[in-house]
């Protein structure tokens, strides 16, 4: 069974449209694309946080395909990172799309997560998505994800896609490897790491006032 891995750039409180520009994808009126542009930092390796694809398979949802196959194949051939994107092997969840023109590019067909569990079951290098907020949300909360590379940076944008939606799917994560870059961004990879487990800390009996309080919410009156 090979890895999904998903690779996102995301703001403090989760937004992960347009970070690369203004054009990249200003629906539903986001108006900061490119906000992530200030933050570049020499130090960043993208190749580590799989952002350029080296080595796997991509699965990309029909908007970041469609962001990618309009700029990526027309970079010059020397750029390490049109390089392994246009090489590397694309498999594409669209309702929509009947032809894609991008080299080594298909279409997922049917169901999108019994067509991305069929490709995690195949053998290959591992499986990587980029972008593609509306189609991780899909694939976490049927708990196909194995793996997060993260890069937090240090805004709010208050509004636009976000990486998690209210389908999510409650699971816990451990951290494996974290790093600060010179601009702020918190990089950090995430596997699964079984069940969420809660608890409460020790401490004395509930008050009367605590009870009072627990039978409010009870009756929906909290």
């Amino acid at each position: 069974m090979r890895r999904l891995i998903v690779s996102a750039f995301v703001s403090l409180d989760g937004i992960m449209q347009a970070p690369g520009g203004p054009a990249e994808d200003p629906t539903g009126g986001f108006g900061l694309g490119g906000w992530m542009v200030g933050y570049a930092d020499p130090g960043m390796d993208i190749s580590a946080a799989g952002f350029d694809g080296k080595d796997r398979e991509l699965v990309l949802g029909r908007r970041t395909y469609q962001i990618f196959e309009a700029y990526w194949p027309y970079q010059s051939a020397e750029h390490p990172i049109a390089r392994t994107l246009n090489a590397a092997r694309k498999h594409v969840a669209s309702r929509t799309l009947t032809h894609l023109h991008w080299h080594n590019s298909s279409l997922l067909q049917g169901d999108v997560v019994s067509a991305i569990a069929a490709l995690k079951a195949q053998p290959g290098p591992d499986l990587q998505t980029i972008g593609s907020s509306q189609l991780i949300q899909t694939l976490q909360a049927a708990s196909l994800i194995d793996e997060y590379n993260l890069w937090t940076f240090p805004l709010v944008l208050g509004r636009g896609k976000r990486l998690f939606g209210e389908r999510a799917s409650p699971s816990a994560l451990r951290l494996v490897r974290s790093l600060v870059s010179n601009t702020g961004v918190v990089m950090s990879t995430y596997v699964l790491d079984g069940h969420i487990q809660p608890g409460t800390f020790p401490g004395n009996e509930p008050s009367e006032r605590e009870l009072a309080r627990r039978q409010q919410m009870a009756d929906e009156r909290w």
